[in-house]
């Protein structure tokens, strides 16, 4: 790992960053007001764009959070709504479990037993 930052070769990131800077030299045309808000975004976010370069556990795309909240969207098609408050936090807490233990190649029933028996310090193999 002499020449790598955590899994990013450190030609290829400078490479990378060396482009991304020539890119914002050129600022975008002031009649697109889309353009140039999208401009002033990577702008002010430009030093958290390429963490991923960095930090290899930090994936490059935000894909598993879109999947996250796509099942509070499918439940919200499905019911139309929820009914109360408190069902749709107790949902989000549910699919928050469900989700994380998903992540971690956890057995979800086991899981679920767990918390179900109130014995949340008992680690799910």
């Amino acid at each position: 790992m002499d020449d790598q930052k955590n899994g990013c070769p450190d030609v290829d990131r400078r490479l990378i960053l060396a482009h991304f800077t020539k890119l914002l030299a050129e600022p975008p045309d002031p009649k697109s007001k889309k353009a140039v808000a999208f401009y002033k975004r990577i702008l002010k976010n430009k030093d958290h764009i390429f963490t991923f370069l960095d930090h290899h556990g930090v994936p490059p795309d935000n894909n598993s959070s879109e999947r996250a909240i796509r099942n509070i969207k499918v439940k919200q098609k499905v019911s139309g709504q929820f009914k109360a408050p408190q069902s749709a936090i107790n949902f989000a807490k549910i699919r928050s479990v469900i989700d994380t233990t998903i992540k971690n190649s956890q057995n979800v029933l086991a899981a679920l037993k767990v918390i179900a028996r109130n014995e949340p310090t008992l680690v799910v193999a």
